[in-house]
Parts: C-alpha cells; sequence; structure tokens
C-alpha cells in the first residue's frame, strides 16, 4: 500500500486574515507515480508503489507554494519477478546505497487554465538535476487531480550503468507520468 502524506496549505494571504489552513489529503486508490521507457524500441510501463508528497499550494497563489516528492527507488516495478530483481541492484538504482530518489520544487508558476511549472531538483542516485514539472490540476467538486508527464534522461542519473549506458537497446529517455488524486484544494 501506497504510504503517502499530503498536506496543502492556503497561501499566507488567508493565515493573515485569520482563516484556518486548509488540510487536503493524497487519495491512494486513485494516485499513482509511473514511468515508460523503450526497450528494443518496444514501450515497457512501470510503477513506484513506495512514495510520500509534501504538498503546500494555493492555486490562486502558486508562487508561495512548495510540493515535495521521495519515492522509494526498491519499489519500482514493471509487473515481472525477474526484472523486478534487478531495479535494486547497484547497476540500476543501488538500492542499498540510495533507497530513495526525492523532487523539491524551487518555483511554481501559473500558466493559465489550471496548467502551471513547477521547477525544481530530481536528485535520484546521488545526482541532482534542475528539471520542470508541467502540471495540470482538474476539479470536480470537492476532488482535485494533478497530472503530467515529464522526461528525463536516465543515464544522467547513472541508471544503467555499465554495458547498461549504451542505449540502442534501452532508450535513455524515461517518460515520469504521475496522476495525483486529492481533496481539500481550494478551487482554481
Amino acid at each position: 500500500m501506497t504510504n503517502i502524506r499530503t498536506t496543502i496549505v492556503l497561501a499566507a494571504s488567508l493565515a493573515l486574515t485569520g482563516v484556518a489552513s486548509a488540510q487536503a489529503r493524497v487519495v491512494p486508490a486513485q494516485s499513482q507515480i509511473g514511468f515508460a521507457i523503450k526497450e528494443m524500441g518496444v514501450p515497457v510501463d512501470g510503477v513506484f508503489k513506495q512514495w510520500t508528497a509534501d504538498i503546500s499550494f494555493d492555486p490562486k497563489k502558486p508562487e508561495a507554494g512548495k510540493v515535495a516528492f521521495t519515492i522509494a527507488t526498491g519499489s519500482a516495478s514493471f509487473g515481472a519477478p525477474e526484472t523486478d530483481a534487478e531495479v535494486p541492484k547497484a547497476t540500476w538504482f543501488n538500492v542499498a546505497r540510495f533507497p530513495s530518489a526525492t523532487f523539491a520544487s524551487t518555483a511554481i508558476k501559473a500558466k493559465g487554465g489550471g496548467k502551471f511549472d513547477v521547477a525544481g531538483k530530481l536528485t535520484v542516485k546521488g545526482t541532482s538535476k534542475d528539471i520542470v514539472v508541467p502540471i495540470t490540476l482538474t476539479q470536480a467538486g470537492a476532488a482535485t487531480t494533478a497530472a503530467g508527464t515529464f522526461t528525463i534522461k536516465r543515464n544522467d542519473f547513472k541508471i544503467g550503468e555499465g554495458e547498461w549506458t549504451d542505449t540502442s537497446q534501452l532508450a535513455d529517455e524515461v517518460a515520469v507520468k504521475f496522476k495525483i488524486a486529492l481533496t481539500g484544494v481550494a478551487p482554481l
């Protein structure tokens, strides 16, 4: 079961007016962080089964927000036991030395129409890179969904070392896909 802890706090302006901070919660059964890579030209999908998120965000004041994720790299699963047994090894995620990957935002910008760019640092296997994660928020009643996709290069993070740095069999580009269902988010 995904262990998720999420707190969403309204912007400082609400605190100044004495309005209590709204609490939001991730809906685990409707949330997922996955990835896709091509092996010999064939797409292969996987998921991270364990992760946590700490989010402070008001859609009306996104620049005051913060987003942080911690992903248990050993929870990566392709759904095939023999492949899943390889993922924790030093060649891939080296879980013994680097048990988690993290993302911490440095800036959030509104793009209009429920779209936001979340800039931040992604750290995997001890290597940090600045990335921008495009997010689309949709709301239906009290439910909010944050969804998006961004691409990283696995060789930038030493995922697949040695002979696996060659991208002729396993692509360098990895698409990270997410859908985070939340309740308690202020209206767009």
